[in-house]
């Protein structure tokens, strides 16, 4: 304690700056970043090559030969690596290989260009696939910057700016009025009411003291508070997001694991199939080996499946990216199939629907008094407070057109209120605790349970020793949240709010909204147990929440959709997505990206198994040219990539 007291003397200066940058929302294709990715370098390094040995081949064949090494080299090695890699350690075959095989079944029978097309086009569809995975990584890490992660640290009478992750039990921290609590940990010294409902799911800020605790990611109120952490800050939004970008690209959806799968059959299946054309039609048709090897090379290429694997993952990324880029963050493409099937979209009533703003519902003057007098005298007491509830009355009282009087000696009553001189008369507002401790008049008895029980906080406004009447604040529904429901409900989605408050509170908050189902005075496990019940009833469920108490109900929906800058850790955890700018119409736009993406993987599919027949049934009927086979093949690749990436728009 004593070396915390030092830390508090002579603090100086603040060194560093805490501004962040903003996330970029270009739209589209970035062709400068497209081409400084390496796969795209190889592969244009691997067409010019092509094109020059191509030029010389009249004249100098040698150096063409050479030159057409140097394309295979350039654009196949990564290609050759990985097939070679998946041989060795997984045994079993892929496309990379095929393709590899058949550009140089195609050089040994003098098709040098034809290999080397082959090749430039192949690492062009993989290099336009690798983009897209490497814009999705940007666009998703870009939203770091979306929530601090900093803190200023107290150490030898001075305050330092540092990263929230360096901070470890026993470090002294300042959080400033109306900055986020960087980490978990003990006031030591100051007061103030702390947004908590992130953890929560209380709607009205908590009265906080020295000795009391504090958790990150929830909002400081009025007053400087100094804090003892008392965790690491290991599970920061920032570790977080590293992770959940890492979760983004690796996990995939069902439809590309199925592929995948049926790769590595459908590769065997093709070698097979091209031995056989080789060794066997010779002694039934009396081929030369070099037709039938021209046929198998010609087969090869144009069986591979190349375009049906791309189909899926390029739209899912560049799905991920586009959604990224307003403030949604899937974890992986298997989110954004099961969001296109969403039949019920069930949300959490606070900080969801409802902002944990609140504001004044109820005035009800005593004999004597009326509502414009109480107004200004309990506004120019408030507006010297920095309180959500203080805030609501001032701005309450703004609207009405009430004076906003001066008040003098305004000071704060620790655990109950403020008071204060106007007008040369003693008034004070606070909490309604008097009400059990002292002999009231029954009529604010019956009305204060009243208003409690539609969930309103309420409070006394007292004139000396005399109740002049009582406000009421209630928590405020998000201004967009309204158009949010209304966007859902026209793409056929119906919508449905769980709350863990009274029926009468949660009525008035669904009235306002317009959503279809009203659960209320649910505990953690029977909103569980109601998405569970919609599943069955309806089918796919998206969970909107932002607490730890929505944790659970989350992970119980198809896809659980997390609050980024008013949730708990937890709940962005369990989350399958993370709305990061907390903006619910946006939710609306995800359903149909994400069905825009289904769509565009079903077209991708249809198109790649059309051409790949087709290519296979004119190489058996008619003869097919090799470099006919290449472009349409590989062209096919390239065309569903390039659907795919329409999504990024």
């Amino acid at each position: 304690m004593d070396a915390i007291n030092k830390r508090l003397n002579t603090v100086t200066q603040v060194k560093g700056n805490s501004a962040a940058p903003q996330p970029g929302r270009k739209r589209g294709p970035n062709f400068k970043m497209m081409l400084q990715n390496k796969e795209m370098q190889a592969a244009l390094g691997s067409g010019v090559m092509m094109l020059v040995a191509w030029g010389v081949s009249g004249s100098y064949e040698f150096l063409s030969i050479l030159l057409y090494i140097a394309a295979y080299t350039i654009g196949g090695w990564s290609k050759a690596k990985e097939g070679v890699a998946t041989l060795v350690k997984e045994r079993d075959l892929d496309v990379n290989l095929l393709m590899i095989a058949a550009a140089v079944g195609a050089a040994t029978i003098g098709y040098w260009n034809e290999g080397a097309m082959l090749i430039f086009i192949f690492a062009l569809s993989g290099a336009l696939e690798s983009y897209t995975t490497e814009r999705s990584h940007k666009d998703i890490s870009s939203l770091i910057s979306l929530k601090p992660e900093t803190a200023l640290r107290i150490d030898n009478g001075s305050m330092e700016l540092v990263a929230a992750e360096e901070l470890v039990p026993g470090d002294l921290i300042l959080v400033k009025p109306g900055e986020l609590m960087p980490s978990d940990g003990r006031i030591y010294k100051g007061y103030s009411a702390v947004n908590q409902s992130s953890i929560t799911g209380e709607s009205t800020p908590v009265e906080k003291t020295t000795g009391d605790e504090v958790f990150a990611g929830t909002m400081n109120g009025e007053g400087a508070l100094y804090i003892e952490v008392t965790q690491r800050a290991e599970n920061s939004l920032f570790s977080k997001i590293i992770k959940l970008v890492e979760e983004a690209q690796s996990e995939v959806p069902a439809s590309q694991r199925f592929i995948e799968k049926f790769e590595g059959i459908y590769a065997k299946f093709i070698v097979v199939i091209t031995l056989l054309i080789i060794g066997v039609l010779p002694l039934l048709f009396g081929w030369t080996w070099g037709d039938s090897f021209y046929k198998a090379c010609v087969f090869l290429v144009v069986a591979s499946p190349c375009a049906l694997v791309a189909s899926i993952m390029p739209v899912m990324l560049s799905s991920i990216s586009s959604s990224a880029r307003r403030g949604l963050l899937f974890k992986g493409g298997a989110h954004v199939e099961n969001m296109a099937k969403t039949a019920v979209v069930a949300f959490d009533k606070t900080g969801t629907l409802t902002r944990g703003v609140p504001e004044v519902t109820d005035l009800y003057p005593a004999e004597g008094y009326d509502e414009m007098q109480l107004l200004a005298v309990s506004a120019a007491i408030e507006s010297q407070s920095m309180h959500p509830l203080a805030e609501a009355i001032v701005n309450k009282a703004r609207i009405s057109g009430a004076e906003i009087l001066e008040a003098d000696e305004v000071q704060s009553i620790t655990g109950w209120g403020l008071e204060g001189i106007v007008n040369g008369v003693k008034w004070s507002i606070g909490k309604t605790d008097r009400f059990d401790q002292e002999e009231v008049d029954s009529f604010w008895v019956r009305t204060r349970a009243s208003l409690e029980q539609e969930g309103k906080t309420v409070s006394v406004i007292m004139q000396g020793d005399d109740i002049a009447g009582i406000i009421a604040m209630r928590d405020t529904v998000r201004p967009q949240a309204a158009a949010a429901v209304k966007r859902l409900q026209q793409l056929g989605v119906k919508v449905a709010m769980l709350t863990g408050d009274r029926q009468g509170t949660a009525d008035v908050i669904a009235e306002e909204t317009g959503v279809d189902f009203v659960y209320a005075e649910l505990l953690p496990q029977q909103k569980v147990e109601q998405v569970r019940k919609l599943r069955e009833t309806y089918g796919h469920v998206v969970m909107v929440g932002d607490g730890v108490n929505d944790a659970p109900a989350l992970a119980a929906a198809t896809v659980g959709m997390g609050m980024g800058m008013s949730g708990s850790g937890t709940a962005i955890e369990v989350s399958d997505v993370v709305l990061m700018n907390d903006n619910i119409e946006e939710i609306a736009w995800s359903i149909k990206q994400s069905r825009r993406a289904a769509k565009v993987v079903k077209q991708n599919i249809i198109f790649a198994i059309s051409v790949i027949t087709l290519l296979i049934a004119g190489n058996f009927l008619t003869e097919v040219a090799l470099p006919f086979g290449v472009i349409g093949h590989e062209g096919s690749t390239i065309l569903v990539i390039l659907n795919g990436l329409r999504l990024l728009k």
